[in-house]
């Protein structure tokens, strides 16, 4: 099969092991205290709002879902075998995000910071650098389109043959997952959000792109990956049957946290914040 290469998994390079995975643990420990810090801070300057529990179980689980992904025994598995390496995948770039974008994180930091600040970051929401990286097509660009950079290219090798490279690439997976399932559903304030119908077009395109790289994956078409073929036909399955439950997950996402904006058109401010969403509760 044109480019699947009969080799044996990576060695070296950087195993993630215990050493590596007492900064993952203290990250993710850190992450979780400060976002419920955030919650209780929220609760106490707004009792009658308050912060949704649901919205706290989905940060916390998401955060779960990575440290599944960054610690052993599937670490290191990720890094020795392709299936280990597409499950971390699966889990780091569609299922985590998920659950940490529907969290509402922003929300939930513009509600406890000083309104001067709180001005600040939602100047930084409206500048044009994120308003650009925030549409829809940048976002599936950056989150799908890759995917056939980094297993059509010698780059999914290279990464894997060093520490670095193969933590940058786990940072990419998550920050575009994340970007993605912002775009498409995120409760955060996204001014330059398109509608729902536009939304659900870019999610059709992600799905059936997804599905033919899983499909290329699992033939063998100019695949650059040095794995043996049923490991890198078995990661293919996993990417196919993993994308389609997650996308599924998102589609639903979507549907939930979207409310039909009941206002003449001409009392929707351009750019206003939340646009697309309801306000995180």
């Amino acid at each position: 099969m044109d480019g699947m290469h009969h080799t044996h998994p990576h060695g070296g390079g950087g195993l993630p092991g215990a050493a590596s995975a007492v900064p993952t643990v203290l990250i993710l420990l850190g992450s979780a205290a400060g976002y419920l810090c955030l919650v209780r801070r929220a609760r106490r300057r707004n009792p009658a709002q308050g912060w949704s529990r649901w919205r706290s179980a989905a940060f916390l689980g998401g955060l779960a879902l990575l440290g599944t992904a960054l610690l052993p025994p599937l670490a290191p598995a990720a890094h020795t075998d392709f299936r280990g390496h597409m499950a971390q995948h699966m889990l780091v770039g569609m299922y985590a995000p998920l659950g940490l974008v529907l969290a509402a994180p922003v929300t939930l930091l513009l509600r406890t910071l000083p309104a001067p600040r709180a001005r600040r970051v939602t100047a930084v929401l409206h500048s044009r650098p994120v308003r650009v990286l925030t549409r829809p097509a940048v976002a599936l660009a950056l989150s799908t389109g890759t995917l056939a950079l980094l297993y059509f290219t010698p780059l999914y090798d290279t990464a894997m043959s060093h520490a670095a490279g193969h933590w940058l690439m786990t940072a990419h997976f998550l920050a575009s997952g994340c970007l993605f399932s912002h775009v498409i559903a995120g409760p955060d304030p996204a001014p330059a959000r398109p509608g729902v119908r536009t939304r659900l077009v870019y999610l059709g395109v992600a799905v059936a792109a997804h599905a033919l790289l899983a499909q290329a994956v699992y033939g063998g078409f100019f695949v650059h990956v040095h794995a043996p073929v049923d490991q890198v036909r078995q990661g293919a399955e996993i990417m196919y049957y993993g994308g389609d439950i997650a996308e599924l997950l998102l589609a639903a996402a979507l549907v939930s946290t979207w409310r039909p904006d009941h206002r003449p058109r001409a009392a929707r401010l351009p750019g206003r914040l939340g646009t697309g969403a309801a306000a995180p509760r």
